[in-house]
C-alpha cells in the first residue's frame, strides 16, 4: 500500500500511521488496523478522535515526558473508551545537544543505539503494554513520531519478520510525509534559541539512522530475538507481540 493510503488523515497530526502491509519473512503481511504509530495528539479535535475511534482504537501510548505531557495535553489521557498509558521513553539519556557536542559525525543513530542498550525497561514496558492490550487498535506515539516512535516501530517491525529494508523504509517516511509537522517544530526551537545546525540533525529521519541501529542490535545482540531475550521476554511474550501484527 502507498505510503499516503499507510497515513490515517487527520486535522490535527500529521505523522499517524498503520504499521500493517508489510511483508513478512513467512510470506504474510503485517495486520492492518492492529498497531498505529504516531505524533503528538494535542491538537485532534472531536473529528480527528472520531476517526480514530471508528478505526477501532482502543489504547494509546504516550511515549513523552513530563514536561511534554503538561504542556501539550493528551486529548486520551481521560477518555472513557480508550486505555492511556504513559510510558516516557528517552528519559535514562542525556539531552541531544550533549551527545551532540561530545561526538563529531554524530546523527541520530548514535542516539538511537544508546536508547537500546540504557532505556531497555522502558522499553520493555512499552512492548509489554502493546502486548498484553486488549482487543482493538493500539496507538503509540511521541512527538514528531520519528524517535522514539521509530525506535519501538523497528522493534516490532523486526520481532514480526519484516526485514531490515523495510523497516528503514517505514522510519524514512516521516520525511516523505511530515512536512508541515517538521517545519512547526523547526520554527518553534529556532524560536528557543536552538542552533540550525543542530535542528538538522534532530529533525532529520536519515535512512542511515536506522541501519546503524539494527546494525547494532544485529552485532551486540544476535539479532531481535537476542534483544527481546535482553528485555526479558520470554517466546511466549515475543509471539504474543508477533501476534498483534499477524
Amino acid at each position: 500500500m502507498l505510503a499516503c493510503e499507510r497515513l490515517i488523515a487527520l486535522e490535527g497530526a500529521h505523522n499517524v500511521r498503520d504499521l500493517g502491509g508489510y511483508p513478512t519473512v513467512t510470506g504474510s503481511l503485517t495486520r492492518w488496523r492492529s498497531i498505529l504509530r504516531g505524533d503528538a495528539l494535542h491538537r485532534l479535535g472531536p473529528v480527528d478522535i472520531g476517526i480514530l475511534l471508528d478505526h477501532g482504537l482502543t489504547t494509546v501510548i504516550d511515549l513523552r515526558n513530563a514536561h511534554e505531557l503538561a504542556t501539550e495535553i493528551n486529548p486520551f489521557a481521560r477518555h472513557t473508551k480508550v486505555r492511556y498509558h504513559n510510558t516516557p521513553l528517552f528519559s535514562a539519556l542525556a539531552p541531544v545537544e550533549m551527545m551532540v557536542d561530545a561526538a563529531s559525525g554524530f546523527d541520530m543513530g548514535d542516539r538511537y543505539c544508546q536508547a537500546i542498550d540504557e532505556c531497555r525497561p522502558a522499553i520493555a514496558e512499552v512492548l509489554g503494554t502493546i502486548a498484553n492490550a486488549p482487543e482493538g487498535t493500539v496507538l503509540f506515539h511521541c512527538s514528531a513520531g520519528k524517535d522514539r516512535t521509530g525506535v519501538i516501530s523497528a522493534l516490532l517491525l523486526a520481532n514480526a519478520g519484516v526485514d531490515e529494508a523495510t523497516i528503514i523504509e517505514d522510519y524514512a517516511l516521516t520525511a516523505t510525509i511530515s512536512g508541515p509537522l517538521i517545519g512547526r517544530l523547526r520554527e518553534r526551537a529556532l524560536g528557543r534559541g536552538a542552533a540550525p545546525a543542530l535542528l538538522d540533525i534532530v529533525l532529520a529521519s536519515e535512512p542511515r539512522s536506522m541501519r546503524r541501529t539494527l546494525d547494532h542490535i544485529r552485532k551486540n545482540y544476535g539479532g531481535i530475538q537476542g534483544y527481546m531475550s535482553a528485555l526479558g521476554f520470554d517466546p511466549t511474550m515475543t509471539g504474543r507481540l508477533r501476534n498483534r501484527l499477524s
